[in-house]
């Protein structure tokens, strides 16, 4: 009876099987006929590449002279009272417990500086845990700034220039990424006629609240592609051929629309301000400003472009949806 039914509910429920996932490929798969909706990436770098003007401390022997490899602690520890000027303490138990009244007083003090000095390694471990002070992370203010670029249709040789950056550019080092954030500032403002609609903003902060802030903002402009067409990240580069639309009878549909979008997102040590962007002389300062960010100075770096090729353009609703804070210049 047991297998019988078996038998009987096993074609039923592959039968289910089947079309519960054939709904979700085909109400989950990006529609393949928007050539818009794919990007272009490039950028790299990290907040975590230590600041620059973080150097370790110098006091005590211990640390001079080689850091804490190449004989730094061994040193410290190694060696005893003679042969150097560096020498470890321990407290023998016997000095504790012996030798009288003003033995006994000299004992608690150095068991209190012991126990004091205890407590202070186990705050400064819990620092370094935390990132803070110790690894230069909340205590070197480093700048975010986004700048974003509305551009008339008509730029298909702009969208050639970053699609050529992308795939040339050094996205491994920070000369590299310098590279090409000036080449991107370069090409927008050799092209004013293009301009249409512009935003920015930037922000000053600790280390790890820029991160944060960063990486927020390069998922919330990710997640209006459904793809990317060209992507040079950290060294890594990757291309994409964007679906096209097409009709039943599998020709091309000419896509309509009016608009290219460039976003730069730029992490660097020390102050960046933007302008507030009302008009194109702001937006040339703001490009100018970024533009002039140094390798040395440099953390991370994100232009992102949509649409990553030159067959497809963003409508004016498209505009409104995904770019609604960028003003006519």
């Amino acid at each position: 009876m047991r297998r019988s039914f078996q038998n009987f509910i096993k074609p039923i429920v592959s039968s289910i099987v089947a079309i519960a996932l054939f709904v979700t490929l085909w109400v989950g798969s990006p529609a393949p006929a928007d050539a818009a909706s794919y990007g272009g990436r490039m950028g790299g770098g990290s907040f975590r590449s230590a600041p620059r003007s973080y150097s370790a401390p110098r006091s005590g022997g211990g640390y001079s002279g080689g850091g804490y490899s190449g004989g730094g602690y061994n040193r410290g520890y190694g060696g005893g009272m003679g042969g150097g000027s560096s020498f470890f303490f321990f407290p023998s138990p016997w000095m504790f417990f012996g030798g009288g009244g003003g033995g006994g007083i000299l004992s608690l003090l150095v068991l209190a500086a012991l126990a004091s000095t205890a407590v202070q390694a186990f705050q400064r471990f819990q620092q370094g845990q935390d990132g803070s002070d110790d690894l230069g992370l909340n205590s070197s203010k480093v700048s975010v700034a986004k700048l974003q670029v509305g551009l008339l249709s008509e730029a298909k040789t702009l969208q050639e220039d970053l699609n050529r950056i992308a795939q040339k550019a050094n996205t491994a080092s920070s000369a590299g990424l310098a590279q090409a954030l000036q080449e991107t500032t370069l090409s927008l403002l050799r092209h004013p006629e293009y301009w249409a609609y512009a935003g920015g903003e930037s922000k000053q902060s600790a280390m790890l609240a820029a991160e944060s802030e960063f990486n927020r903002m390069i998922l919330s402009e990710r997640s209006k592609f459904s793809g990317e067409s060209v992507s040079n990240v950290s060294g890594q580069l990757k291309q994409a051929n964007a679906a096209l639309t097409m009709n039943p009878a599998g020709e091309l549909v000419e896509q309509s629309g009016e608009y290219i979008v460039v976003t730069l997102l730029v992490g660097a040590e020390g102050k960046v301000e933007l302008p507030a962007i009302n008009s194109a002389t702001d937006l040339r300062r703001a490009l100018s400003t970024l533009g002039a960010v140094s390798s040395d100075r440099l953390l991370t770096l994100e232009v992102l472009w949509q649409p990553g090729s030159t067959d497809g353009v963003l409508t004016s609703d498209d505009m409104v949806e995904y770019y609604p804070t960028l003003k006519l210049v």
